[in-house]
């Protein structure tokens, strides 16, 4: 007997990226902020970075993502990049990482962490890609969310190869968000952009900065996405609430 399978619809989706700095103001009242941003902007799927969990008082050891999808009514994945022993016996892990945010089902998450290079001195945080499947209406979007790293192009470069060797065993629509620590002209992005459509640069937007927030001189958070999704409009959202200014982008699912 054959397998059938349900036709996705064309889909209209609204998706973001927002590197949060894990709410370092104030962990409640950032986190609430944060909230009404994305509620406000409208997004049905949102790739989240620097997201604590439990991590430690800087962010009141409170589940960021986990609030947040409660506050949002949405499903969502976490990514622990960092992974650290409870301050105490008993105490829940202490972990930082990324999320993902989505008013649509979660079908899976795994998050994949990426090479990091022992350097002798100056040495580098953990990064990892938060890969997720997510049930648009029948259309089924493979969505990745990623942090890559903020010193070397050397490392930065493995990761995107990585990247690309993860995403590529997956057939159908991909959209990989993230702050990505370089500039559209950087050797990394165009290796990107040879397999993936940058949102902003189709839309000729490559001067809408994205960091530092209260003065932003360059692009370094993307919304990428497969040939197969249509690209209608991107914007940068004026916060303060962040280091980083939140992006989003209004695509077109077709069908699968």
């Amino acid at each position: 007997m054959k397998k059938r399978y349900i036709r996705g619809k064309v889909t209209n989706i609204k998706v973001m990226t927002f590197n949060i700095h894990h709410a370092v103001t104030d962990a409640i009242l950032v986190l609430n902020r944060i909230s009404v941003i994305i509620n406000t902007s409208g997004a049905d799927i949102i790739g989240l970075q620097e997201v604590d969990n439990h991590f430690s008082e800087r962010s009141s050891f409170v589940d960021q993502a986990k609030w947040l999808s409660k506050y949002l009514g949405m499903h969502y994945a976490y990514g622990a990049n960092l992974d650290y022993d409870p301050l105490q016996e008993g105490e829940l892990r202490r972990q930082y990482g990324t999320a993902v945010l989505s008013k649509y089902p979660i079908l899976s998450a795994k998050n994949h962490l990426l090479t990091n290079i022992t350097y002798p001195g100056n040495p580098t945080e953990q990064r990892g890609l938060l890969e997720t499947v997510i049930n648009v209406k029948g259309n089924y979007v493979h969505f990745y969310n990623t942090h890559l790293d903020d010193q070397r192009a050397e490392q930065r470069d493995l990761q995107i190869k990585e990247i690309h060797d993860i995403a590529n065993q997956k057939e159908g629509t991909s959209i990989i968000v993230g702050d990505f620590n370089a500039t559209p002209e950087s050797a990394e992005i165009l290796k990107m952009t040879a397999q993936y459509k940058d949102v902003f640069a189709e839309m000729g937007k490559n001067n809408d900065f994205t960091f530092p927030a209260n003065r932003p001189d360059s692009r370094i958070d993307y919304i990428f996405t497969s040939e197969d999704v249509e690209i209608r409009t991107g914007e940068v959202i004026n916060t303060n609430v962040s280091d980083h200014l939140p992006i989003t982008a209004e695509l077109v699912l077709k069908k699968t």
